[in-house]
C-alpha cells in the first residue's frame, strides 16, 4: 500500500479537479483543499481516510454513519464530489472469475430462505411508517415514479406511474388482480378504486400490512381488496389471476432464486394473462454489486440480502419459465429524479425524521438518518450515472397451443400496437383486438 503521505498528495490533486469546492481535515487537524469550502469532511478515522483517497466512496460512507467522519454540506455537493473521487466506474466488475459467480450464486442461495428474507424486509420497511411518511408522497409510493410531464410534482409523477401500470396491463373491471409486494397499497388501491378489479396484494412487511388493513376498511374497499401477510413462495390461491404485478419487489429475490420465482408467477396467472414487473436492474453485466464498496454499504445500512441482475439475465430467467416479453421500458431518468425528490425532502425535514426514528433510542437513530440521507442522494447519483437502471418488463402467460404433437407452439393475445399504454381509453384491451396474433 502506497505510503499515507502518497496518498494525501494524491488526495490533494483529485479535490483541486473536483466540480464543487470541497475540503477535508485530517484527524491532527490540518486541512485539504479548498478554503471556502461547499462540502466539509472531518476524519476522525485514518482507514476512512485512506478509503477516499482511493477511490472507496462506500467505505467513506460506511464511516459517516459510524461517526468517524463528520459531513457538513448538502448532499447534492456531496455527491457531486463522491462521483469526482471514483477511481473507476462501480456497475463494471473488477475482474469476474468463474469461482467468483459460483461463490456469488451460493451466497444468494443461502441468504434468501424464507426466514432470512422475511427478516431482511422488516429490517427495511419495518424502520418506521412516520420516518417514511415525511419524504415519500402521500400514498407512500416507495418506488420509481413516472414524469410524463416535467412539471409534475411527486405526488402526481407517482399517480401517473401507478396509472401507467395498469393501462400497460390492460385492467378491467372484474379483473382478478395480484399485486407481489404491495408496500403501503398505493397500486392496490388504485387498481380497485380506479378501474375496477378484485385486487389480492401480499407482503413481508408487519407495519405494510396494518396500513394497508386500515386503509381497507376505512374506504369500504373489504369486499374487493385483500392483503396478505407471507412469502410470495407460500401464497395460496384458489385460482390463477387475470393480470399480476411486481413493482419494487424482485430486488430482494436473489439472483439464485430468480428461475423459481418467474416459474411461481407463471403459475399464478392465468394462460393469456399479464405480469408487469418493475424493479431496479444493474447497469453493468456482469457485476454482482455495485463497486467503490457502495453494495456493501447498501447490503450493511439499507437492503440486507438485496441483488442486482441485469436486464438481460432478468429477461434470460423470465422466458425460461415460459413467459414472453412483449414490451421493456426503462425510466432510469425518471428514477433519478423520484430519489433526489425524496432526498430534498428529508434534507428539509431532518429534525421530525430523526423524531420518527427514535424508538430505536438516539444513537441507532442517528445512524439510521445519516444512512438515509447518504443512500436516497447516492442512489440518485447511481440512477444518473447509469450504475442502475430501473426496467418495467410486460410479459404475457402463453395462451394456448397452437397445432399438435411435439412441434406444438404457444399463441400470445395482447394489443397489436403501444398506443393502449398512453390512453385512458383501453378499448384494445377489452376486445382483446389483434387480428394477426388470433388463435387458429
Amino acid at each position: 500500500m502506497p505510503s499515507m503521505k502518497h496518498l494525501l498528495h494524491i488526495l490533494e490533486g483529485r479535490l483541486e479537479a473536483l466540480p464543487v469546492r470541497m475540503a477535508v481535515q485530517l484527524p491532527a487537524g490540518q486541512q485539504l483543499g479548498a478554503r471556502n469550502a461547499d462540502v466539509t469532511l472531518r476524519f476522525r478515522d485514518r482507514m476512512a481516510l485512506v478509503a477516499l483517497a482511493t477511490g472507496e466512496i462506500g467505505r467513506v460512507g460506511a464511516a459517516i454513519v459510524e461517526g468517524k467522519v463528520a459531513l457538513e454540506g448538502s448532499m447534492r455537493q456531496l455527491m457531486a464530489a463522491a462521483a469526482g473521487l471514483l477511481t473507476h466506474n462501480p456497475a463494471q466488475e473488477q475482474g469476474n472469475p468463474w469461482w467468483g459467480r459460483v461463490l456469488v450464486r451460493a451466497r444468494s442461495m443461502a441468504a434468501h430462505t424464507l426466514q432470512h428474507d422475511a427478516r431482511h424486509v422488516q429490517f427495511h420497511y419495518d424502520l418506521s411508517d412516520a420516518f417514511y411518511a415525511l419524504w415519500l408522497d402521500p400514498r407512500r409510493v416507495y418506488s420509481c415514479a413516472y414524469f410524463s410531464d416535467p412539471a409534475m410534482t411527486l405526488a402526481q409523477a407517482q399517480e401517473a406511474k401507478l396509472d401507467l401500470i395498469c393501462r400497460k396491463l390492460c385492467l378491467q373491471p372484474g379483473d382478478c388482480f395480484l399485486d407481489i409486494g404491495a408496500g403501503w397499497g398505493g397500486l392496490l388501491l388504485w387498481a380497485a378504486e380506479h378501474y375496477g378489479v378484485d385486487a389480492t396484494g401480499i407482503t413481508l412487511s408487519r407495519n405494510q400490512h396494518a396500513h394497508v388493513q386500515r386503509l381497507i376498511e376505512a374506504r369500504g374497499l373489504e369486499g374487493r381488496v385483500r392483503m396478505h401477510l407471507c412469502d410470495y413462495r407460500q401464497f395460496q390461491a384458489e385460482r390463477p389471476f387475470d393480470k399480476v404485478a411486481s413493482v419494487g419487489m424482485f430486488e430482494h429475490v436473489g439472483r439464485a432464486n430468480m428461475p423459481s420465482y418467474f416459474a411461481t408467477v407463471r403459475a399464478l396467472l392465468r394462460p393469456g394473462g399479464l405480469l408487469l414487473n418493475h424493479g431496479i436492474t444493474a447497469g453493468g453485466v456482469d457485476n454482482a454489486q455495485l463497486g467503490a464498496g457502495m453494495g456493501d454499504f447498501i447490503e450493511e445500512y439499507i437492503f440486507p440480502g438485496g441483488e442486482l441482475l441485469h436486464a438481460s439475465a432478468v429477461l434470460h430467467d423470465m422466458a425460461r419459465a415460459g413467459l414472453e416479453m412483449v414490451d421493456t421500458e426503462n425510466l432510469r431518468p425518471h428514477y433519478a429524479r423520484t430519489l433526489w425528490a425524496w432526498s430534498d425532502a428529508l434534507e428539509a425535514a431532518l429534525a421530525p425524521a430523526r423524531e420518527a426514528l427514535m424508538q430505536a433510542g438516539p444513537e441507532r437513530a442517528d445512524k439510521a438518518l445519516r444512512a438515509y440521507r447518504l443512500y436516497l442522494a447516492g442512489s440518485a447519483l447511481g440512477f444518473e450515472r447509469g450504475w442502475m437502471a430501473l426496467h418495467q418488463m410486460l410479459a404475457i402467460h402463453p395462451d394456448g397451443a397452437v397445432g399438435s404433437g411435439t412441434l406444438a407452439g404457444a399463441q400470445s393475445v395482447y394489443p397489436f400496437t403501444r398506443d393502449y399504454m398512453y390512453s385512458k381509453a383501453c378499448d384494445t384491451c377489452s376486445t382483446n383486438s389483434n387480428p394477426g396474433l388470433r388463435p387458429t
